[in-house]
């Protein structure tokens, strides 16, 4: 079974997803973008053996925390997708012109594609790439348990910014419609920043890209 615990990270707040399998405890980090100690230290309390690093995509306070991560338990980091490249590689400048020291560039162990299956334990995390966001943004969905760790395409009554370098609206409207609906109203979302919700919630109530919106 799944099991998951939020972990805010950085002034972005942004929620670190430690996961694992309840029947194995065999875990992984979701978009450990910074202040790597704390999560570590959850991870400890937690009993958890980590066994991998994912990214959904390549922003500096999703993927800034990663390689300290990958360093001190000498873990693989699997995603974004490959056309993130240039935001993992300016991580370091980003964190400067935001006054974040600490945070790190770092290259995943393998890059990841639409359909990549991902196991941790007895669990198996499917792939979506998701542009619009960021052009290599990833979801990873655990199909049992429905729960989708979505970064920041979406959030609860809103949606990921498309003003960054290689942005697009329509695009990251596509990527939701045509990848997350289709996964079911009842899939319980995890976002990069804010509170959970529902695909179904979103679909009825979003001003972006709930249904009305789009009609």
């Amino acid at each position: 079974m799944l099991k998951a615990q939020i972990i805010p990270v950085t002034a972005f707040t942004q929620n670190c997803s430690i996961i694992w399998c309840s029947e194995t405890m065999e875990g992984a980090l979701v978009d450990p973008g910074g202040d790597y100690q704390k999560i570590l230290d959850a991870v400890d309390k937690l009993g958890i053996k980590l066994v991998k690093i994912l990214l959904t995509h390549g922003h500096l306070d999703h993927a800034g925390g990663a390689k300290d991560i990958q360093e001190a338990r000498n873990l693989p980091i699997y995603g974004p997708h490959k056309d993130d490249d240039f935001w993992l590689d300016g991580i370091e400048e980003q964190a400067a012109q935001y006054g974040l020291p600490g945070l790190r560039c770092v290259r995943p162990d393998q890059w990841l594609e639409e359909g990549a299956k991902i196991s941790l334990g007895n669990l198996h995390l499917d792939t979506y790439h998701t542009p619009g966001h960021t052009p290599g943004h990833l979801v990873f969905h655990e199909p049992e348990a429905n729960v989708a760790f979505v970064g920041d395409v979406i959030f609860k009554g809103s949606i990921g910014r498309t003003d960054f370098p290689k942005g697009d609206m329509q695009t990251l409207v596509t990527s939701i419609t045509s990848k997350l609906w289709p996964l079911g109203n009842d899939v319980t979302f995890v976002p990069g920043h804010g509170p959970l919700s529902t695909f179904g919630h979103e679909r009825a109530s979003n001003p972006f890209v709930g249904d009305k919106a789009l009609a």
